[in-house]
């Protein structure tokens, strides 16, 4: 405290003193609310043990990390309370047990919850949703650091207490290790999947296939654990379901279920492992969890990477569409505002210079005046050709819909070309993306210039079809036709609407024969239209 701070407290009042807060009513409130749940999974771990000492799994371990990991570290006196009640009651129902044995196993259960708590958040980070390899590493080894903790600390205040002798040291130690680790491999992960957004993952298993999942989850574990045949595989298949499914939540949860059904028939002495030995039968137990916990937790993630890095890449082929978009459209601002003004500026000059020309009279000027206009209209050409690029990539192109701007392109053509072209289309406009509609224009306008230029046809048919599962462009002409298997490179055309096809998802078939004129055909699936 300084001085400042000092000189403002009541003279009676001593200095150590202003550092003590008494606790505000919702942190009582919430240490009492993680004592209880401590409390209420450790009876719950005691309704599954298989004799009056020996239970498979601790779920207390993981519910301890779970709270102190998601709401922090200085809430650790709710687990020393839950864990001294759970004490204090076995203290009374086994006498036998010293009272300094239980304080070293205390101890070591307060050390195994705040060590894993603190091992998660830097090993995972805060808030993990478990949906990578990575993050299920991580929370392996500091489940398995904490779990050693308490078993070792436990397993010694046992021996210093003359609860057990040193014979059975290891098989003591290792079924305290694998129960308190079984247990925060069932509960920690269930918890943390859970809580980050339950209202989510609630909406995502209480479908009928959720349900279904659950169902054949007990089903299988009951029947992979209660036959004497060694049919424990079978819960693999609904496991591997929830993992492609459901994610996380779904593996965490059927996780949960095996564990319950595989424990509880155990206890009722009914399945292969109730006819072994009580160590062996505890150890079957808790393998048989770890294994199908760990293989769940594992696949899960690994599905959920491989479908995030589809989204990611999807993503990002979006953004580098927008993007090479929006620099062909930069592009076409650029061209309107510079080459397009210098070419009507030339045609403008030679007009005048015709004018001029004609002026003067004779046969010099008749030969200065056709080439003048041979350089007007090459120049108008130009123009043209650069208005249709800025229309088809300029910011108003497409504004009118693909229709609209497949019927304008159309009244565009010179008409030197000779060519009669139809364009049949919904009236309404369809609803596609601008992406979409500026790369089906492209394809349209591609295949009308290579009418144009190489097909020497007399008419063609642009016909446009909005179904309620696709959409489709055909463009056919009564040309000469060609062999689309002799052209395969080279051809800017072909290439062109083949690639533009390719980025929204559609695709292009060209069905042509010499002879017989060329139907070029897009069809775009409607849930891919956003291209």
């Amino acid at each position: 405290m300084t001085e400042a701070h000092a000189t403002t407290a009541a003279p009676t009042a001593h200095p150590g003193l202003a550092a003590l807060r008494w606790p505000t009513a919702r942190q009582v409130a919430g240490c009492l609310a993680i004592a209880a749940a401590y409390y209420g999974t450790a009876k719950l771990g005691q309704t599954l043990r298989y004799t009056a000492s020996v239970s498979a799994i601790w779920p207390p371990a993981g519910l301890g990390i779970a709270a102190l990991y998601l709401f922090g570290l200085g809430w650790w006196p709710g687990i020393f309370i839950g864990e001294l009640a759970v004490n204090s009651e076995l203290h009374l129902t086994h006498s036998s047990i010293p009272i300094a044995s239980l304080a070293g196993q205390q101890a070591g259960n307060m050390a195994e919850v705040i060590v894993g708590a603190w091992l998660l958040r830097r090993l995972i980070g805060p808030r993990a949703a478990l949906d990578r390899a990575s993050q299920v590493s991580g929370l392996i080894l500091a489940v398995g650091t904490a779990t050693a903790i308490s078993a070792t600390v436990g397993t010694i205040s046992m021996l210093a207490g003359g609860v057990i002798d040193r014979a059975e040291v290891p098989t003591f130690w290792r079924t305290w290790l694998l129960g308190d680790t079984a247990g925060a491999l069932v509960v920690l992960p269930l918890i943390l999947t859970w809580l980050r957004d339950p209202r989510s993952a609630w909406s995502r298993i209480r479908t009928v296939e959720g349900v279904l999942l659950i169902c054949s989850v007990a089903l299988l574990a009951a029947v992979s654990v209660s036959s004497h045949a060694p049919l424990t595989y079978l819960i693999f298949p609904a496991l591997i379901w929830a993992a492609f499914r459901f994610g996380p939540t779904g593996v965490t949860l059927s996780t949960a279920v095996l564990a319950v059904m595989t424990i509880g028939l155990t206890a009722h002495d009914l399945g292969a492992f109730s006819n072994q030995q009580i160590d062996e039968r505890t150890l079957s137990t808790q393998l048989y969890i770890l294994v199908a916990a760990l293989t769940a937790l594992f696949l899960s993630a690994v599905v959920s990477e491989q479908r995030r890095s589809a989204t990611e890449l999807a993503e990002s082929k979006r953004r580098e569409t927008e993007r090479g978009l929006e620099e062909r459209r930069r592009i076409a601002r650029d061209l309107h505002d510079s080459v397009s003004q210098a070419l009507f500026s030339s045609v403008l000059h030679t007009r005048a210079a015709q004018r001029l020309v004609a002026e003067e009279g004779g046969d010099l000027s008749d030969r200065l005046g056709q080439a003048l206009a041979t350089v007007g209209d090459l120049t108008k050409r130009a123009q043209s050709e650069m208005r249709k690029f800025i229309f088809e990539w300029g910011p108003d192109g497409i504004e009118a819909g693909l229709v609209a701007a497949l019927t304008q392109h159309v009244s565009s053509l010179p008409d030197e070309a000779g060519l009669r072209v139809d364009v049949d289309g919904p009236g309404e406009r369809i609803p596609l993306t601008r992406t979409t509609e500026t790369q089906l224009y492209g394809i349209g306008r591609e295949a009308l210039a290579n009418v144009v230029k190489h097909a020497q046809a007399s008419a063609a048919r642009i016909r446009i079809e909005a179904g309620s599962s696709r959409v489709i462009v055909e463009i056919e002409d009564d040309g000469r036709g060609f062999d689309p298997a002799a052209v395969t490179t080279g051809h800017f055309g072909l290439e062109s609407m083949r690639s533009r096809a390719e980025e929204i998802g559609a695709d292009l078939d060209i069905s042509s024969a010499p002879g017989r004129g060329t139907v070029i055909r897009v069809e775009l699936p409607v849930e891919t239209n956003g291209g």
